[in-house]
């Protein structure tokens, strides 16, 4: 444990659930709350432990963006049918880890304005989001072996589904993520780079030395029955991969894809304001110098557009949904394609 983490006063989250028993367990991570809608309220985070006996600890959660919903149903549906003479060890499940975003339908919490997966390691002092961050660092993940956090685009993008690990300096750590991010099973396997990882959840994981695995699975808002098999099925094939269940793991009907993210300039932002026409599909490949995209200016007639191309050869893995764009907003995000993913 951390000088911080020893200087730091107890969280103020409970939880209602015995993470030491055996069985299936439904309850709630309680966070104290006192505003003019209810004085002396609470912020009600639903969790499900199941364990049995001996054996890995997974921690499996959404919501951590509350516009996310492939992984907060894939998560809800589990939570209601996995049994514990099913395990082989613990399985805790955390559909919405940003409970006040997700009810609210949007990627921030309505409370604070807080982007939970910005706010990590957090704070049990701060805000209702870094508090929620606070309890996740401290309590629930030293108690793992193995997590997977279920993300997608949300309302303002939509992304190729695939599963993705990250470059580590602890090169075996680095091997089984990988490892689990192929056995995942969606169509493309990543290793990603992330823009700002200071505060993200997945560095808070980790950097204890625990094995994590992240997925986009899609987007625009809302759930399609093709992109729900994906994520129920790498929710169960990831069981599988790191032996909390018993099974074999089922592969996509296509080869997987492995891309790479090698730096920064995968993203594509916009430098301007206006209305966006993609003129690729997401999934495509595109070359270096193509046209990727055009941006209207919608304060007049007759201006030629803004015209993006692609600085890279590569797949186009995610891009801008609404056709409005600002400044700085991402538009496209491409992927180097690869013949192999090393861990």
């Amino acid at each position: 444990m951390t000088q911080r983490a020893r200087d730091l006063r107890p969280s103020p989250i409970s939880a209602t659930v015995d993470f030491e028993a055996d069985g299936v367990q439904h309850g709630f991570l309680k966070l104290p709350i006192s505003n003019d809608e209810s004085a002396w309220g609470a912020v009600m985070i639903p969790i499900t432990v199941v364990a049995n006996g001996e054996g890995p600890t997974a921690l499996l959660t959404g919501g951590n963006h509350g516009d996310e919903y492939e992984g907060i149903t894939a998560l809800m549906k589990l939570a209601g049918t996995l049994r514990a003479e099913d395990v082989h060890g613990r399985v805790i499940i955390v559909p919405m880890m940003n409970v006040p975003a997700a009810q609210a339908g949007r990627r921030t919490s309505p409370m604070d304005g807080g982007n939970l997966n910005r706010s990590f390691p957090g704070n049990p002092d701060g805000s209702v989001t870094e508090q929620i961050a606070d309890y996740f660092t401290r309590y629930l993940v030293p108690m793992i072996d193995v997590a997977l956090d279920l993300h997608s685009g949300g309302r303002t993008l939509d992304i190729v589904p695939f599963a993705a690990s990250h470059h580590l300096e602890d090169k075996d750590q680095q091997r089984q993520a990988l490892a689990g991010a192929k056995a995942f099973g969606a169509p493309t396997a990543m290793m990603m780079f992330e823009l700002d990882a200071a505060k993200l959840y997945d560095t808070a994981v980790e950097s204890q030395g625990k094995i994590f695995v992240a997925t986009e699975l899609g987007g625009g808002g809302t759930t399609t029955p093709e992109r729900m098999a994906i994520t129920e099925r790498g929710v169960r094939n990831f069981l599988i991969h790191y032996g909390l269940v018993d099974g074999e793991l089922e592969t996509p009907a296509e080869p997987q894809v492995y891309v790479d993210m090698p730096d920064a300039s995968c993203y594509v932002q916009s430098e301007h304001t206006g209305l966006l026409e993609l003129t690729v599909s997401l999934g495509d490949r595109v070359e270096t110098g193509q046209v990727i995209a055009r941006v209207y200016d919608m304060t007049r007639t007759g201006a030629e557009p803004v015209t993006y191309r692609a600085e890279r050869d590569g797949l186009l893995v995610a891009r801008r949904f609404p056709a409005q764009v600002n400044m700085g907003d991402t538009i496209a995000v491409i992927a180097e394609v690869v013949d192999s993913l090393d861990g």
